[in-house]
């Protein structure tokens, strides 16, 4: 415990803004209250950080007694203790995800991450502490940081406000994680909502070094100036964190893509009115017009057959037993087939990350015959992976980020969350909200596939293999065509 003492006693100055003995007498006051927990059986770890939570706790109690601060004028200076009764908690707003992540971590999990980040010390210092050697220390302050950053993401969801704010719970976190851009629509929601802006500036501490973030989470006042006097710290030198290295750029370029309040995004030309609203008011304006854009391009004058459906790739005639289909409806293959998914803007294919089973991500990869690039859409909207025909591809479970999900039924509830509708362009619309489409989040190698609000941009076509023959019972078409569609009145899809 005596390596504790001198923090302590600095935070103590710091929260009566005055290095009088009254400090002394506060962090005695909080060991003894730590000491009395440990006598009681709570566990002797991250004793760093309760320790000051103690010594900030004791301050803002004996502020509250008037005989106390009778005794003890040092108590009452308008930026220290008198300032700490005041406030109304002692966590900023902005640091609550945090705060409820990092007390959820195990206290080995607090201790590694107090002393490497705000502390800043080598990691050979909690391992001591925890009587571990320092690669095993090592390995477990990675999977300490890996916890707290899905603590906070898990917490932002929890603790959503609205339906929105959950929807874009993966869609702020996995840019944030990758280093890419964040997508217009995230940009826009994080101008209109205070809540997934702070969320936003918490997960961009990840990126940069998690001093600061933890403690003004932990500590709340005075976190900053207790930053300042911890001796492994240099100004000069900011800390680090995994995703700076990893991914060249440091939390500066992070901030710079969270739009601040009545701010637009860069490259927005209007106001914050959603996208949703805009699109589907432009929707039901054209789609008279689409409507009979579509009969027009689709149907030939003798009968109305789609002709990717009822001839041949090499031009010959109308395939033995095809049914004239009924104008006003885009004709789909009557059973599924194999086919790759090739993204028309990016030119990469769609493919599973990692071992293939439930809950796994899908990406792009470039195109190849590898099993995991397989997929067949049925006559049912399914979306099959080849290399599982029980796993199909949900993008609803996982708040918009498409996953591997188990197959459901029709009747099931999670039936449109792993169907859904083939447009003739080649977009895949989500049953469960067909005002999406899927798409990539970035245009290389790597980049997550997720549900974006339907523009009818490239990034939205999905393209399949070419084949030598179209059959009845075939999905595929010529690399440079879009996708067929399941029957469907032309007035459900714009």
């Amino acid at each position: 415990m005596a390596r504790h003492w001198k923090p302590a006693h600095d935070y103590a100055v710091i929260c009566l803004a005055s290095p009088s003995e009254t400090a002394s007498m506060v962090a005695a006051a909080a060991f003894h209250q730590v000491l009395d927990r440990l006598v009681l059986g709570e566990p002797a770890l991250a004793l760093r950080p309760r320790t000051l939570v103690a010594v900030r706790d004791t301050v803002k109690e004996w502020t509250a007694e008037d005989r106390t601060t009778g005794v003890l004028p040092d108590l009452l200076k308008p930026n220290g203790g008198r300032g700490m009764r005041a406030a109304k908690t002692m966590t900023p707003e902005n640091r609550k995800l945090a705060e409820r992540s990092f007390q959820s971590l195990p206290g080995l999990a607090r201790c590694l991450l107090w002393h490497t980040e705000v502390e800043a010390e080598s990691t050979a210092v909690p391992a001591a502490l925890l009587g571990m050697d320092i690669d095993t220390a090592s390995a477990a302050l990675e999977q300490a940081r890996e916890k707290f950053r899905e603590g906070c993401v898990h917490a932002h969801r929890e603790l959503a406000p609205t339906k929105d704010c959950r929807f874009y719970n993966r869609l702020l976190d996995v840019p944030i994680r990758r280093g890419g851009a964040l997508l217009p629509d995230v940009q826009q929601h994080l101008a209109e909502c205070r809540y997934c802006r702070a969320a936003a500036e918490q997960l961009s501490h990840f990126e940069g070094g998690l001093g600061i973030l933890i403690a003004e989470s932990v500590l709340g006042w005075g976190a900053g100036r207790y930053l300042e006097l911890r001796a492994g710290r240099t100004p000069p030198t900011p800390a680090r964190g995994r995703g700076a290295g990893r991914h060249g750029a440091g939390r500066r370029s992070i901030l710079a893509r969270i739009p601040a309040p009545g701010r637009r995004a860069p490259g927005e030309g209007g106001g914050l009115t959603s996208s949703r609203t805009l699109l589907t008011g432009v929707g039901l304006t054209s789609a008279g017009l689409l409507a009979a854009m579509l009969a027009a391009g689709l149907w030939s004058h003798d009968g109305g057959a789609d002709p990717a459906a009822s001839t041949s790739a090499t031009g010959g005639g109308t395939t033995p037993g095809t049914a004239t289909p009924t104008p006003g409806t885009a004709q789909l293959p009557t059973a599924p087939a194999v086919t790759r998914l090739r993204n028309a803007a990016a030119d990469l294919c769609l493919d599973i990350r990692g071992t293939v089973k439930a809950g796994a991500s899908t990406e792009l990869a470039a195109c190849s015959t590898d099993l995991t690039q397989r997929w067949s859409y049925g006559t049912d909207g399914l979306l099959r992976s080849e290399a599982n025909p029980e796993l199909c591809l949900d993008s609803h479970k996982d708040a918009g980020v498409v996953i591997l999900g188990t197959c459901a039924d029709e009747k099931t509830q999670r039936a449109d969350d792993v169907r859904y509708d083939l447009t003739v362009r080649g977009e895949l619309l989500p049953r469960w909200d067909d005002q999406l489409a899927l798409a990539p989040t970035a245009e290389e190698p790597g980049a997550d596939v997720v549900v974006k609000v339907r523009d009818r941009s490239e990034q939205q076509r999905w393209l399949t293999d070419a084949a030598s023959v179209a059959s009845p019972g075939s999905l595929s078409v010529t690399g440079s065509e879009a996708p067929q569609a399941r029957p469907a009145e032309l007035t459900d899809r714009i």
